[in-house]
């Protein structure tokens, strides 16, 4: 469940800043642990579902699907934004929740919601994908996912309402989560030449496994290139520290992602933010999104010297969280 950083925490820091790791924390005040190899069973692995080489980027949009530790919420709406002059070249639709809390809900349902384009009326999506499913830490976790490119090339941009998603109401100690992200690839002639990379899988981290890579390679980045990257992710404890994200870019330094809305030490702390921002437009516009972490971080720290790949590896301490989803954008030139 989602908790405000009490002391304990604040005192960890300390700990963690005399770690000693070679790295580069952008906005951060700590370092988080270093990553260790556990053997554990996996869940669905990466792999990379879109990916090209073209003027234009990524967008995301997001909500949560609960309004408190203990209950669902409505229908839960966000605004999507594209560029003036855009063709939408692929778009996905992914959600996600815990079936365990005080009931028990079917995991056959969890391939199935409805969603709105803005001024339309709900249509039934259901999941064309495998559906990610794991238990860990108390909780019975999924994730599903579907393509909605026809479905945004013709509704674009303006809000989007998601409701019914599979997810169970109550009080344990696994707490009640679940919120829904549709990321958007364009093509825009006005703007930079861009690698644009979706990868999703559904990797449960934490005591038994504390450690997820995904590699992007054949990139051309020029050297202090711009950059952005997206996660989602589930059952992130705000105040809990150790869950983080770096990257290495090229084989330079290790650089680990952090802002204002997203410490280092603490990424996956319930939050809907972009670049250090908690994301607008969205109804309800919680704060806190109880469990459910969908961000955009700034890769330009990490990348000073450019390169032919990117390395990012995601990491848990403590009770962990699952990772969904992650989406790139940078330049393939200089600005």
């Amino acid at each position: 469940m989602p908790k405000s950083m009490g002391r304990a925490a604040r005192c960890a820091l300390g700990v963690l800043s005399c770690l000693g790791l070679s790295v580069v924390l952008p906005s951060a005040t700590a370092t988080p642990a270093a990553p260790t190899a556990q053997e554990s069973a996996v869940g669905i692995p990466f792999t990379q579902r879109y990916r090209a080489v073209q003027h234009g980027g990524i967008v995301r949009t997001a909500n949560a699907a609960v309004t408190s530790r203990f209950a669902q919420g409505p229908s839960s709406r966000a605004r999507l934004t594209l560029p003036p002059g855009s063709r939408v070249t692929y778009a996905r639709l992914y959600w996600g929740g815990n079936l365990r809390v005080g009931e028990q809900k079917p995991p056959k349902d969890s391939g199935r919601a409805l969603v709105a384009a803005p001024g339309g009326a709900y249509r039934e999506l259901l999941a064309d994908t495998r559906v990610g499913h794991r238990t860990a830490d108390g909780s019975d976790a999924y994730q599903a996912s579907a393509d909605v490119t026809h479905l945004v090339r013709e509704s674009r941009s303006g809000l989007w309402t998601v409701t019914q998603l599979n997810s169970a109401g109550g009080h344990t100690e696994a707490g009640v989560w679940g919120g829904w992200s549709l990321v958007v690839a364009y093509e825009n002639s006005r703007e930079p030449l861009r690698h644009l990379s979706l990868w999703d899988g559904f990797e449960a981290l934490g005591p038994t496994r504390r450690s997820a890579s995904v590699r992007l390679g054949g990139l051309r980045i020029p050297a202090y290139g711009a950059g952005r990257v997206g996660v989602v992710g589930y059952d992130g404890d705000r105040g809990a520290l150790g869950d983080a994200l770096s990257v290495e870019a090229g084989g330079g330094r290790r650089v680990w992602l952090g802002d204002s809305a997203n410490p280092a030490v603490d990424l996956m702390n319930s939050t809907i933010a972009d670049l250090g921002r908690t994301a607008v437009g969205r109804e309800p516009a919680q704060v806190n999104t109880p469990g459910y972490d969908s961000d955009v971080f700034d890769l330009e720290p990490a990348l000073t010297r450019g390169g032919d790949h990117l390395d990012f590896l995601f990491h848990a301490a403590g009770p962990g969280y699952f990772a969904g989803v992650l989406f790139v954008q940078a330049d393939t030139r200089p600005r």
